[in-house]
């Protein structure tokens, strides 16, 4: 199902949003598995480690980016976790620099909810762009990333299990 409200704003970044025909709790299960992140997370080509506390604040995904051969390792850090609703991450992919990824998950009622997702480069010589340039790359990225997140929320696949 593809279900795109194309409400935005600006802020640190631009949100975009995304309602998904999952219950809330669904997507969030999807968010905290960080095992989970190369499905939907797009660039990420795979996950190295997870830590054990994952999402709690300090705890890392351990990633590479990029196309094999040429990948770069480097982390996810929580920032910031409201469990069930808000994920701050600071996302790590040097020498490109560092960005901030907001998530926001709220419910819409049974089956539904609308995920709202913020990113900007905070460091790096990802940072050095206009702004308005930066979200030009992003914007696409992370409209392929929500749709991704919507599917696995709601058709559930592996070690989440099957929402039916």
């Amino acid at each position: 199902m593809d279900h795109d409200d194309g409400r935005a704003a600006n802020s640190q970044g631009q949100p975009q949003q995304r309602t998904v025909a999952a219950p809330a709790e669904r997507v969030w299960e999807v968010l905290a598995d960080g095992w989970s992140y190369a499905t939907w997370v797009v660039g990420t080509a795979r996950i190295r480690d997870v830590d054990t506390t994952w999402p709690q604040p300090g705890s890392r995904i351990h990633h590479s980016v990029g196309l094999w051969p040429v990948l770069l390792s480097d982390t996810t850090c929580v920032e910031a976790c409201e469990p069930g609703r808000h994920l701050v991450l600071t996302a790590r992919g040097w020498p490109l620099g560092e960005a901030r990824v907001e998530l926001l998950v709220e419910s819409d009622g049974p089956g539904s909810c609308t995920v709202t997702m913020t990113e900007d480069a905070v460091s790096g010589p990802g940072s050095l762009p206009p702004r308005l340039v930066r979200q030009a790359m992003i914007l696409p990225r992370n409209h392929e990333a929500l749709r991704r997140l919507a599917y696995l929320a709601e058709g559930g696949t592996g070690p989440l299990g099957r929402r039916h």
